[in-house]
C-alpha cells in the first residue's frame, strides 16, 4: 500500500495549502504551519496572527513529542483587581465574565499579548523542513488573490448578541477597517460567495515571509501596532511584545482502556480531558446504548465534576499551583465513579449566569507520509473587533475569560495566561499513533474531543462517524444537547430532574476534526457543523 498523508481542518482553502506544502516536500510541521497561517486569512474572526494557541508535534523517527504552547498572557499593565468592581455575571458555560461596559469582551482593553505568529515560527524553526518563506506563501496568496465567504463563516458572522456579550456581527462592525473588509455598506455581513481580499494582511505577511516574526515583536510592525492600540486605550505595550516567549512542554500523558492519551498541559484543557476519561474508565460504556438517557446522565455528571474542578484548580502553572497529581489520580477517579453509582449529582457554581460565550477558534490535524503528526488549536478567543489601519488582522479578545475576582485560579495577573479548553490530543495503541484530533468550540472543546474518543475507543466508530455523531454537554447545571438528540431521550432526563438546553443546530458542542491511523490507511473526519474537509495525499513511491 502506498503511503498516505492527510490534512483535516474546517476551511477547504487552508487544507489545500497544507496539501500543497506536503506535495512540495514539506513535512507535517511545514504543512501545519502553512495551514494555520492560511486559516488566519480565510477565517478571520476564528483565528489570527495576533491570537493564541497550542500545538502538539510528534516526529517518531526523531524521538520528538512535545507541545508548543503559545498562550496569550495578560498585558504587563493589567492588575488583579482592576475590573473587580465591574463584575455583573458569568457566562452560563463558565467561559467568560460579563462586566459593566464589556471592557473585557470587545474593544482595546480586551486584547492580550499576541502570540500565534511567534508560536508558528517557533514550531517551524524547530522542526520544519522547507524554507519559512515557502511555508508563508500560501497565506499571502489567499490574502492577495482572494477567497470567498463560506456558509459556515457567514453563519458565524451573523451570531446575535445576548445577555451582555457582544455578538460576532458587532465584532465585525466595531472598527472601520473591519467593516470595509467584511460588511456591506448597510452594515450587514457580506453574503455567501462574496469575494474577499485583504491587501493589508498580504503586506504584513509578505514582510513576515522575508524577515520572520521579528518585525511583529520588536520592529516596525510592533511600533505601528502599539502606537495605534495605545491611542485607543489598550493595555498592550512594546515591552509585552518584546518579552513574549513560546513555552515548549512535554505532553500530559494518561491512559484510557488500551490507549495511551497525550494532550496539553495547563492552562490548556488536557487535564480536564484526562480526568473525565479516568472516571469513565470505571464504567462499561460498550454495554450501554450510545446516547441513551443513562449514557447521557453518566457522561454529563463526569463533565460537571471536571468543570467544577477546572474552575477551582486549573490555571496558569507559572502563577497557580495546579494539583495535577490529584486531578489525574486513578484512585480519586474510582472514588468519584463510586459516588456517581450511588446517585450523587455534581454542581457547577456560576455568578449570575448569562449567555454562553462565542466560540471563535479553529483547529487542524496533519499526518504526513513518514508518520509525523501535528494537532493544533488556535484562536482569537472572542475577537476584540480591533484592526490596526492598514494591517488587516483582528486582535484577540483573550481578557474576556479572566476572572475579575482576585485570588482565584483564573484571576488576572500581569503576564499570566488564562485557561483555555483547547486540547489538541493524540492517542497511541500498542505504541503506534492511533488518533490525531482536536476542535474549536470555546468551553465545549474538551467535551467534543471526549465524545469522539469515546466513540472511537468504546463504540468502535471510524473517524467521520465519530465526529458526526450527536453530542451533548454539561459545563453548567444544564444538560445541553444538539437537536439530533431525540426528545424522548431528554424527556427521560427531565423526569429525573435535569434541566435541558436544546441547541437548534444539528451539529454543535465543539466541531471536532481528526485523523485515524488504520491498517488500510488514514481515515479523516471533518465535523459537519463547519465547512471542513479531510484531504488525503497518496505519496509517491519514493517516499
Amino acid at each position: 500500500m502506498k503511503k498516505q498523508a492527510m490534512v483535516v481542518c474546517p476551511q477547504p482553502e487552508a487544507a489545500e495549502s497544507g496539501i500543497e506544502i506536503l506535495r512540495a516536500g514539506g513535512n507535517a510541521v511545514d504543512a501545519a504551519v502553512a495551514t494555520a497561517l492560511a486559516q488566519t486569512v480565510v477565517d478571520p474572526i476564528m483565528c489570527g496572527i495576533a491570537g493564541f494557541g497550542t500545538g502538539a508535534v510528534y516526529l517518531p523517527h526523531q524521538g520528538v513529542h512535545e507541545y508548543f504552547d503559545f498562550h496569550s498572557p495578560a498585558p504587563l499593565a493589567a492588575r488583579e483587581d482592576m475590573w473587580e468592581h465591574l463584575l455583573e455575571g458569568e457566562t452560563k458555560d463558565g467561559f467568560g465574565f460579563i462586566l459593566t461596559g464589556r471592557v473585557n469582551d470587545i474593544g482595546p482593553q480586551s486584547i492580550g499579548t499576541p502570540a500565534t505568529l511567534k508560536g508558528l515560527e517557533a514550531m517551524h524553526k524547530a522542526y520544519g523542513r522547507l524554507p519559512w518563506k515557502e511555508v508563508v506563501a500560501p497565506a499571502i496568496a489567499w490574502a492577495d488573490d482572494g477567497f470567498f465567504v463560506r456558509p459556515g463563516m457567514h453563519a458565524f458572522w451573523i451570531d446575535e448578541p445576548a445577555m451582555g456579550r457582544a455578538g460576532n456581527l458587532e465584532r465585525l462592525q466595531y472598527c472601520e477597517e473591519s467593516r470595509h473588509l467584511y460588511c456591506r455598506p448597510d452594515g450587514r455581513p457580506k453574503a455567501i460567495g462574496t469575494p474577499l481580499r485583504n491587501e493589508g494582511m498580504a503586506t504584513v505577511l509578505g514582510q513576515v515571509a522575508e524577515e520572520g516574526a521579528d518585525p511583529f515583536y520588536y520592529g516596525d510592525l510592533a511600533h505601528k501596532m502599539v502606537n495605534h492600540l495605545q491611542s485607543i486605550g489598550a493595555l498592550i505595550t512594546l515591552e509585552d511584545l518584546a518579552q513574549y516567549q513560546v513555552t515548549r512542554n512535554k505532553p500530559l500523558v494518561g491512559s484510557y482502556r488500551d490507549r495511551s492519551i497525550t494532550t496539553n498541559q495547563p492552562p490548556g484543557g488536557g487535564a480536564m480531558l484526562l480526568e473525565m476519561l479516568n472516571i469513565l474508565e470505571n464504567f462499561d460504556l460498550r454495554d450501554m446504548e450510545h446516547n441513551s438517557p443513562e449514557y447521557v446522565q453518566l457522561v454529563c455528571e463526569v463533565m460537571k465534576k471536571a468543570t467544577a474542578d477546572k474552575d477551582c484548580y486549573i490555571g496558569d502553572p507559572k502563577f497557580f499551583d495546579v494539583p495535577l497529581e490529584k486531578l489525574l489520580s486513578k484512585d480519586v477517579a474510582r472514588d468519584i465513579a463510586d459516588r456517581i453509582r450511588t446517585g450523587e449529582r455534581f454542581g457547577v457554581e456560576r455568578v449570575n449566569p448569562g449567555a454562553p460565550v462565542p466560540r471563535d477558534t479553529t483547529h487542524l490535524s496533519v499526518v504526513d507520509a513518514e508518520g509525523n503528526a501535528v494537532s493544533m488549536t488556535h484562536s482569537l478567543a472572542m475577537p476584540s473587533g480591533i484592526i490596526t489601519p492598514g494591517m488587516g488582522f483582528q486582535y484577540n479578545g483573550c481578557m474576556g475569560v479572566f476572572d475579575p475576582r482576585p485570588g482565584r485560579a483564573g484571576s488576572i495577573k500581569p503576564g499570566k495566561s488564562r485557561f483555555t479548553a483547547s486540547c489538541p490530543t493524540m492517542t497511541f495503541k500498542d505504541g503506534q499513533l492511533d488518533v490525531v484530533l482536536g476542535a474549536p468550540g470555546g468551553t465545549q472543546i474538551v467535551m467534543g474531543v471526549l465524545h469522539v474518543l469515546l466513540n472511537v475507543i468504546d463504540h468502535q466508530m471510524e473517524m467521520q462517524a465519530a465526529v458526526s455523531a450527536p453530542r451533548f454537554s454539561s459545563t453548567s447545571n444544564t444538560i445541553d444537547v444538539c437537536n439530533r438528540i431525540p426528545r424522548y431521550t431528554t424527556r427521560a432526563l427531565e423526569e429525573q430532574g435535569y434541566v435541558i438546553g436544546r441547541n437548534p443546530y444539528n451539529y454543535t458542542i465543539a466541531w471536532v476534526h481528526g485523523i485515524q491511523v488504520q491498517s488500510d490507511g488514514l481515515h479523516g473526519g471533518a465535523d459537519p457543523g463547519r465547512d471542513g474537509v479531510a484531504y488525503r495525499l497518496v505519496a509517491p513511491e519514493s517516499c
